[in-house]
């Protein structure tokens, strides 16, 4: 009697909003009203029978479409009766000993665009009777839906309706312990902010999902990746449009005759230097260059010309001007024609090596390949640690990615040092040297050598014709002393063009192939060096 007074006055200074009592046992009478601010205020009356405890859990965290939960919040939890209602991480739980209590809480997350659905009952431990709801709103619904029975199905409840007053009505009777009732009222665009939060599912799926933090991340990474491709294009840009300055005192041709390059660099590192790997060309002017420094003699065959050994190689070859010795005469004399059906190749590796050794491009891979190998492996634990635990698992895929972007970064910065941009600035100038000589203010004793030292110079920098024209021209053009029988400049140039037909024609001829049967492969010279000296 007492219990009962008292349930009587506080139903009597409860506020205006306050929900019927329940005419039946084990029953329930819930009343919502959505606020102008997106807020869902609940009031549930619910009638326990004497002897009967009856225990509800409702699940704030509920799966979505695309690998996402949805997610509630209940606040302001108040009751009124007998019992316990609160609220403990995922979940809304209540415990109502026998009588009727009211409980009354605000829900947030309940908006979702024009959409407002909440769970009017479920996750009750015992059969409810009969349930009665209302739902308001500040502007009448536009449609209503309402589902009943096991979770999952999509049975619809007994009663969803809009009376005259614009006030929503739902009603269910024996909702079996455990089922639940959803209501989904639409209202007119912008009546209610939505308010819907949307978090990655906790599953491997979930962990993968696009969300606010990781779509900055990709932002980001996107301007790196842009940043990253101009810096790159802009080296590349520098590394293989080369200035000409220059050659200075490193390049000779003196009265005296005297023919030295800058820094001493070969015919055929020219390829290497200006345009980033070594091709046909240099190799010719490897092989002429060995002609003229007396390793190799040059004699007029059907064959369109022929190459015989004259001197064995010695100290003052380097490693890879002795591969190409043994690869275009191993042992007996060849014609060029012979040349081209060999398909005569030279592995570059030693000239790279060379290059290396001289300091004019890098030996080992640069820090920001190692640094990026490091992150590509870091991402990746990344990665697993956040698919595992707290999600957002495409932050470590960034990281991965941005360690990729740094090796190839990497590998297309071009590895010529500072010393070798140098050397390349004044080879540019040794053509133009080499393309504005004037023979005929050479004293005509050194005539000769000094057109067959520049000779194979003028063809890897492509200035061959015009060096050839200047000797051919003079009265007395100087004869070859590399060459049997009385040879021209002219004659000296068709075979310096002929010698790189024949590399440029066969498909295996170029640098970039094995000697012989060796198949290695080896980067551009514009990217990374690694070979290492012989």
């Amino acid at each position: 009697m007492l219990a009962g007074a008292l349930l009587t006055l506080v139903l009597a200074a409860a506020p205006a909003d306050q929900p019927p009592l329940p005419t039946v046992p084990q029953s329930a009478e819930i009343q919502l009203k959505v606020q102008r601010d997106g807020s869902l205020s609940v009031a549930e009356a619910i009638s326990v029978p004497d002897g009967a405890v009856m225990d509800r859990r409702v699940a704030l965290r509920v799966p979505a479409p695309h690998h996402r939960d949805r997610v509630y919040g209940v606040r302001d939890v108040v009751l009124a009766g007998s019992g316990t209602a609160s609220v403990a991480g995922d979940a809304f739980t209540v415990h109502l000993t026998p009588g009727t209590s009211i409980i009354r809480y605000t829900v947030d997350g309940a908006v979702a665009g024009n959409r407002v659905t909440w769970e009017l009952a479920g996750g009750w431990s015992a059969e409810l009777k009969f349930l009665r709801a209302s739902f308001a709103a500040p502007r009448i619904p536009a449609a209503v839906d309402c589902l009943a029975g096991p979770p999952g199905s999509d049975s619809p409840c007994g009663a969803a309706q809009i009376d005259h007053a614009g006030l929503t009505r739902f009603s269910q009777q024996n909702l079996a312990a455990g089922q639940r009732m959803t209501a989904t009222v639409e209202l007119p665009a912008g009546t209610v902010p939505a308010n819907e939060v949307l978090v990655p599912a906790k599953t491997i799926a979930g962990a993968f999902v696009l969300t606010a933090p990781v779509g900055w991340a990709w932002a980001g990474f996107g301007a790196l990746l842009l940043v990253m491709a101009a810096l790159v294009l802009l080296a590349r840009r520098r590394h293989f449009h080369v200035k000409a300055t220059p050659p200075g005192g490193h390049f000779h041709v003196k009265a005296t005759g005297e023919f030295s390059s800058p820094e001493g660099v070969l015919p055929g590192h020219a390829g290497v230097l200006l345009h980033g790997r070594p091709g046909a060309a240099d190799l010719a002017a490897t092989v002429l260059d060995l002609a003229v420094r007396n390793y190799l003699w040059v004699s007029a065959e059907d064959g369109g010309g022929q190459l015989a050994r004259r001197n064995p190689p010695d100290e003052h070859l380097t490693a890879f001007e002795r591969a190409v010795y043994a690869a275009v005469v191993p042992e007996e004399a060849v014609t060029l024609a012979e040349l081209r059906r060999r398909h005569v190749t030279v592995a570059p590796a030693a000239l790279y090596a060379d290059v290396v050794r001289r300091g004019w491009l890098a030996r080992r891979p640069r820090r920001l390949g190692r640094a990026g190998v490091r992150t590509v492996f870091y991402g990746v634990f990344l990665t697993v640690l956040l698919a595992l635990t707290a999600g957002y698992a495409q932050l470590g895929v960034v990281v991965v990615l941005t360690g990729a972007a740094a090796v190839v970064a990497s590998a297309a910065l071009p590895a010529r040092r500072r010393a070798g941009a140098a050397v390349a600035r004044r080879l540019r100038g040794v053509g133009e040297t080499l393309a504005s000589i004037k023979a005929g203010d050479l004293p005509e004793p050194q005539r000769e050598l000094v057109f067959s030292r520049g000779l194979p110079y003028a063809l890897a920098l492509g200035e061959q014709a015009r060096w050839v024209a200047a000797f051919d021209r003079l009265e007395h053009p100087p004869p070859v002393y590399w060459h049997a029988g009385d040879v021209t400049p002219d004659q000296a140039g068709s075979f310096a063009t002929a010698l790189s037909g024949t590399f440029a024609a066969a498909r295996r001829g170029r640098l970039l192939d094995g000697v012989g049967q060796d198949t290695g492969s080896h980067p551009p010279v514009g990217t990374q060096a690694t070979a290492d000296p012989s």
